[in-house]
């Protein structure tokens, strides 16, 4: 497989995993109180990361004979990288406990980590030098197209120009369409 293919599996996995972590977190809300859930939801996350970022390395490198010996340069970036990647997910969890929804929180932090990533590249390898005015465009856009997103994005809780909606309001009625 190329690398596009598994590029956009992360964007799948990726984009479904700010709405899936909510509702896990308010699906565990405790006693009315939703920041236990989203910590309960977050431990859970802890749970699957050891399930597909600890079982699955070891059995792929196991089935591949691979050396056990961790050089102490890339077992430090890993570790970085692990510890910001977590953190990620608990600040996640609490933008949504700040009443944060799912599609402005993600539309923001989906937004904004490719510029984050692409500055922090290019100061990392010390590229400032060849920026070209298109690389800047793709940066306002992309910050742009974030803002468009979480400012624009449909509210199923609030009809235009009436109260709040209800749940069973939210339903989708599909009674209305003909199915030929």
């Amino acid at each position: 497989m190329n690398w596009l293919f598994f590029a956009l599996m992360t964007v799948l996995s990726w984009g479904v995993y700010g709405i899936f972590l909510h509702s896990g977190a308010m699906g565990m809300a405790s006693g009315g109180d939703p920041s236990i859930g989203r910590i309960k939801a977050f431990l859970l996350v802890g749970v699957a990361y050891f399930l597909v970022a600890i079982l699955g390395p070891v059995i792929i490198l196991i089935t591949k004979g691979a050396d056990w010996s961790f050089p102490m340069k890339g077992s430090a970036w890993s570790l970085v990288a692990g510890i910001v990647g977590a953190l990620g997910a608990l600040f996640v969890l609490l933008a949504f406990g700040a009443k944060g929804t799912p599609a402005a929180v993600m539309a923001i932090v989906f937004a904004g980590a490719p510029i984050v990533n692409a500055l922090v590249a290019i100061s990392m390898s010390n590229l400032w030098a060849g920026i070209r005015w298109q690389f800047v465009l793709g940066i306002a856009l992309a910050a742009i197209g974030g803002c468009l997103v979480t400012f624009y994005k449909p509210n199923p809780h609030k009809k235009p120009g009436g109260p709040p909606a209800t749940a069973a309001a939210m339903t989708l009625d599909l009674s209305k369409y003909k199915v030929s």
